[in-house]
């Protein structure tokens, strides 16, 4: 190597460090924003004298948020540049961290709680595309490891840092954490995020079918949401999902005929980024579900803190930051499904584990190893995704992975609380229910992994992927081609 070019590639690292310390940061407050809140509910009910179902918005109205709008997101910064989304995103992020600070009653903290999501889905996916084209090919995987292990701090702390300021100077410090967090993000953006976008692409946007699986997506959020409230054979939860189902299927009619569609359709032939979807969205729905049934069982069932439970998640959080750069080493030695299903078979088995284990250095324990799996579920759809599309239109093979894991969180939570009510209601006490769904998940984790492996070999014989086997001169048809080698 010459000097000029050991010069250039010094020169180019620093940028991209600084890249990758950007996105990380605003991905940190994202991360941190959702767990934190979670344990300020109470606070957050006692401050508005407000009931904790009505409280639950400032979650519910956020993930709703933040899931309709995942596709829009990464679609608007391939078409628009990237760099402008992000610095939109990241800027309404902190602005409105602000305004919930500052809100005088609910209603208000709830309408921040909707831009703050807004924010989040540019940035989310957008910062993910980013930091794919700041990379090279072959640190791409490596780099997305350490920006998801970077934010995955923000998990690892969101409960603890939740909970403690809980119990001190009270929720709204949480926002007022944030806010000049995601300003030093904005900043260092401002200086170093390089401009990217599909080149050649008209610079129009879908709206139409923005709009179509946006409230595609916020309807049936709705109806899993409020499915236990309503009733889920009710008019009211039925009509929910009819229209939802009536928008998702007008959202693909449309795209099949314009011109310029918001997801370009093929993408979901894309066999080996199908498998990577299942997997992840039945790893996060497992993950949310978990830690809303931990939630309840440390603080109800074995009376801790928000504090003290907030000290306990640091386990399977610090474990989801591992996973991180875990999934970026497997990556050149396994296929994207077979990752996947070994992280579901871990999460699986240890949450088994979870539901049995007596003494508390075991419980944390499981729980940790159940977060390294669950959170290689997570991240490693992230990940992969950007190495089975092509970089141009990496936003929005994101959004739709974020959209898909964030959606199937919700129904995951919401399938929890149901099946803990129904097993209560069946004269259950309130501990053997927590361990029931728990295992209810952990079926599901395995049977999901085992399908998956199932269905790979299947494909592997008809051609249409490639074999586990990493050896490069596996030959590839051209109609395989467009499938990867997931």
């Amino acid at each position: 190597m010459t000097p000029t070019a050991a010069a250039g590639d010094s020169a180019g690292r620093v940028p991209r460090r600084a890249v990758l310390a950007a996105v990380s940061l605003a991905l940190f407050c994202i991360q941190l924003d959702f767990f934190a809140l979670n344990l300020a509910l109470p606070d957050i009910s006692r401050s508005f004298d407000a009931s904790t179902q009505a409280a639950q918005w400032t979650i519910s109205a956020y993930m709703l948020s933040v899931g309709s709008m995942f596709i829009v997101g990464g679609r608007s910064g391939d078409l628009f540049g990237r760099r402008r989304v992000l610095l939109a995103g990241i800027a309404l992020f902190a602005a409105t961290s602000v305004g919930a600070a500052l809100s005088p009653d609910l209603a208000s903290l709830i309408c921040f709680r909707i831009l703050q999501g807004v924010g989040a889905a540019l940035i989310f996916p957008v910062g993910i595309a980013v930091v794919s084209n700041a990379f090279p090919e072959e640190g791409r995987a490596r780099a997305l490891g350490f920006l998801f292990a970077l934010a995955s701090a923000g998990t690892a702390l969101g409960p603890f840092v939740g909970g403690g300021l809980s119990d001190g100077p009270g929720w709204r410090w949480i926002f007022w954490l944030l806010a000049p967090l995601a300003l030093a993000s904005l900043v260092i953006a401002l200086r170093v995020v390089p401009d990217s976008r599909e080149q050649g692409a008209p610079r129009k946007i879908d709206y139409l079918g923005g709009a179509l699986i946006a409230g595609g997506i916020a309807a049936f959020s709705i109806g899993v949401d409020q499915g236990s409230s309503w009733g889920w054979l009710s008019a009211a939860t039925i009509v929910t999902f009819a229209g939802s189902a009536g928008l998702i299927v007008a959202f693909f009619v449309h795209e099949r005929r314009s011109a310029h569609p918001l997801v370009d359709l093929h993408l979901l032939r894309n066999l080996p980024y199908d498998l990577v979807t299942v997997m992840g969205a039945a790893s996060n729905m497992a993950y949310a579900a978990t830690i809303f049934v931990a939630s309840l069982s440390l603080q109800d069932t074995r009376g801790l803190s928000p504090l003290a439970a907030g000290a306990v998640f640091l386990a399977p959080s610090i474990a989801v930051a591992v996973s991180g750069p875990l999934g970026a080493r497997l990556a050149p030695k396994a296929r994207p499904a077979a990752i996947m299903a070994g992280a579901a078979l871990v999460a699986g088995v240890s949450l088994i584990g979870l539901t049995v284990v007596v003494d508390w250095w075991a419980y944390v324990a499981a729980f940790g190893v159940c977060g390294l799996g669950l959170g290689t579920g997570w991240t490693f759809a992230n990940v992969a995704t950007q190495e089975l599309v092509s970089t141009e239109r990496a936003g929005e093979a994101s959004g739709v992975v974020l959209s898909v894991l964030v959606t199937m969180g919700g129904v995951g939570v919401a399938a929890a609380a149901a099946i803990i009510g129904g097993l209560e209601r069946h004269g259950q006490g309130a501990s053997d229910a927590f361990d029931t769904t728990l295992r209810i998940f952990a079926v599901l984790l395995l049977g999901c992994a085992a399908a998956a492996m199932a269905v790979r070999a299947y494909l592997v014989r008809r051609g249409l992927v490639a074999p586990l086997s990493m050896r490069k001169e596996w030959p590839v048809a051209p109609a395989v081609e467009a499938s990867g080698d997931g």
